[in-house]
């Protein structure tokens, strides 16, 4: 003989067990959401703190313990004296010229140098491949003395070229550009050349169409790389007029009489426009950077 078990004794175990997994899962999700939010405290508030410290008036900035926003009221003193100190436009423009200049040729040749590897088909491609990897296993701060010695030897010290010459072309960049053509439908490219395009009109017709989420992802990347250089113009450049704007703002910087008001009002001038990438950029980013992954 087996005994029987009260039904309602199982509904309510089966009750019970059900009530604790939902007790689990939601204090799961509540754990989850306060760890993200602790994660963007840590990056959100240094940003916010340099735009209201930018703001505040001495007595703010150097209360114990710091206000955390403008209690004496808002001043544009920083951002004036700050802009007194240094040629502050100058080196914003010299900044932002560099930048786009970069941007613009790493850009362009990545892409032709790609379209070449993958589309054109030119002979020895692997080789070229493979040389264009092999420069991105060599560091940076190996190559800074030939460069510097080189740039030197050209005469180009604090001018303009020498801001951008060693930059001009990039391993990452053909190897982002190689991926993404990989995953090209070649139907598309074979229909252009049975209606007779041509080399160049395949690449502007057909091909940079296309290739969008990967081009902007890759000026994306190398503008903010480029826009937060700080060595290597620090070395190339002498004078404040050709200097860059993350150098500027260590100028503002006085071991006699420190000012963390003027420098944060010069880090926000500087992060503005990698915030307004970021923010506006951020889904061509994530696009270019997974286009060549799937097909």
């Amino acid at each position: 003989m087996t005994a029987s078990i009260p039904s309602g004794t199982v509904s309510r175990g089966a009750t019970g067990s059900l009530s604790l997994s939902r007790a689990k899962y939601i204090a799961s999700k509540i754990f989850g959401v306060l760890v993200l939010l602790f994660l963007a405290f840590l990056v959100v508030f240094p940003v916010y703190y340099s735009f209201a410290g930018s703001l505040m008036k001495q007595e703010d900035i150097a209360s114990y313990p710091p206000a955390v926003w403008p209690v004496h009221g808002i001043t544009w003193n920083n951002l004036a004296t700050a802009a007194q100190i240094i040629p502050l436009m100058r080196q914003y423009v010299n900044s932002l010229g560099a930048t786009l200049v970069i941007t613009v040729a790493q850009v362009l040749t990545s892409t032709l140098v790609a379209y070449a590897l993958v589309i054109l088909k030119v002979k020895g491609r692997r080789v070229w491949f493979v040389l264009f990897l092999s420069t991105m296993m060599i560091p940076g701060e190996s190559v800074i003395i030939p460069n510097y010695l080189t740039i030197s030897s050209l005469g180009l010290r604090n001018t303009f070229l020498a801001l951008v010459l060693p930059f001009l072309a990039s391993g990452f960049g053909v190897f982002m550009m190689h991926s993404f053509m990989r995953q090209f439908p070649m139907e598309l490219v074979e229909a252009a050349r049975i209606d007779g395009a041509s080399n160049l009109r395949l690449l502007w017709s057909v091909v940079l169409p296309l290739s969008r989420p990967a081009i902007a992802s890759l000026a994306i990347y190398t503008f903010l790389t480029h826009w937060n250089a700080f060595f290597w113009p620090l070395l190339v450049t002498e004078t404040p007029q050709m200097q860059t704007i993350q150098i500027g703002i260590t100028q503002l910087q006085s071991p006699d009489a420190f000012n963390p008001g003027l420098v944060m009002a010069g880090a926000v001038l500087a992060v503005i426009p990698t915030l307004f990438i970021i923010v506006f950029g951020q889904r061509q980013i994530v696009r270019g950077l997974t286009a060549g992954s799937t097909k």
